[in-house]
């Protein structure tokens, strides 16, 4: 198989982020994960053994279980970064090292409930609604204080820090935007204390805003079709 297009796009997008980070001044890593979702499984084993892709994230449950096991193998640490039904939970609590899409205190809860049956305890992000869009997940802005006072008193649950999804634009100034006013929330979540977080993770920007993600403080980016893309 020809896989050119994958080595284009990784040279492409790692070139790309080490130019963002310049251009922000920041001397600090930023966290590549793959959003695995439209990849083959010999997309996905060519990308790790070529370039030690190291974490991957799966955006449904089903498709998770089916590719655990080549996952496992492969020696890759497993996100679950899509939406996530409570009754799910159970299905994949003993198999990722982080969810990225915690935003409400049921699916807390039952994260929590299923992480004390397994004697783990669980990794998660806090889902941000930062675009206040009713058709996206993601806890409102206003009711982030709040939120992180709740799910800081699950014993087997550790808020890691804080994923948004931005709301679609055309205009990188405008990504910037929400990104910029979220990294500040956070900021300010972070100095009220308010969580058990040690050194958040802030999960901000995927293939068509990773770049101005990267300027406003986002450590990891969540790269799918512009890993995959044949162009």
């Amino acid at each position: 198989m020809d896989y050119s297009y994958i080595d284009r796009n990784y040279c492409d997008i790692c070139e790309r982020i080490e130019l963002a980070k310049n251009k922000s001044g920041r001397v600090d890593d930023v966290d590549l994960l793959v959003a695995i979702k439209s990849a083959s499984l010999d997309e996905i084993e060519y990308l790790v053994t070529r370039y030690g892709v190291k974490t991957v994230g799966e955006n449904r449950v089903q498709q998770l279980l089916q590719r655990y096991d080549f996952l496992k193998n492969l020696g890759v640490e497993i996100h679950f970064i899509g939406a996530l039904q409570t009754n799910k939970v159970k299905y994949i609590i003993d198999k990722v090292a982080l969810i990225h899409s915690v935003d409400r205190i049921e699916l807390a809860r039952e994260i929590d409930k299923q992480a004390k049956r397994h004697g783990i305890v669980m990794d998660v992000l806090i889902e941000i609604n930062s675009g206040r869009e009713e058709s996206k997940s993601g806890v409102d802005p206003s009711c982030l204080e709040e939120f992180c006072r709740e799910i800081s008193r699950f014993e087997n649950i550790k808020v890691r820090g804080f994923m948004t999804m931005g709301a679609k634009s055309e205009k990188n100034s405008e990504y910037l935007k929400y990104f910029c006013e979220t990294y500040q929330l956070v900021l300010d979540i972070l100095h009220k204390k308010v969580h058990n977080i040690d050194v958040p993770i802030f999960s901000m920007g995927m293939s068509e805003s990773f770049e101005p993600a990267i300027e406003a403080g986002s450590t990891m980016v969540r790269i799918g079709k512009g890993m995959f893309i044949k162009k």
